[in-house]
């Protein structure tokens, strides 16, 4: 079991920037689950250039469904994490495969994993008590 330290206590000001900052998250990829749920021509047409076939939207938005749910549940918010991780690697590599831009399609995968474990690290004691940062 691991001791923590009153150094792992978040000031207010951090616990809310990670909720917010969790929130984001939570709202963007909720949003983008539920068009992959909803089979809307976009995301159908949004499949075919990364070499996907259409059908797999509806298996990405319920895969991406359950780690959204995971990360949103405090008890279970670090497993979501990673395997949210996984799931924005898997989208970085197909646009990587592809060409795309860089810093707008590569990497957004990238940034959205920055902020969900950002804010899950900003608002989890454990977790700051886990992987502390060293000055």
């Amino acid at each position: 079991m691991v001791a923590l330290s009153v150094e792992t206590k978040a000031p207010k000001a951090a616990l809310w920037t990670g909720r917010i900052l969790t929130g984001i998250v939570v709202l963007f990829l909720a949003l983008d689950s539920g068009i992959k749920l909803l089979q809307l021509p976009a995301v159908r047409e949004a499949m075919a250039p990364l070499g996907y076939p259409a059908e797999l939207g509806l298996v990405i938005g319920v895969i991406e469904a359950i780690c959204l749910v995971l990360y949103a549940v405090p008890r279970t918010a670090v497993l979501g994490a990673i395997l949210l991780t996984g799931l924005l690697g898997g989208s970085a590599a197909a646009h990587l495969r592809v060409g795309d831009p860089l810093f707008t399609h590569v990497l957004f995968g990238v940034y959205v994993g920055i902020l969900a474990w950002g804010g899950l690290y900003l608002r989890d004691e454990k977790l700051r008590a886990l992987i502390p940062l060293r000055a």
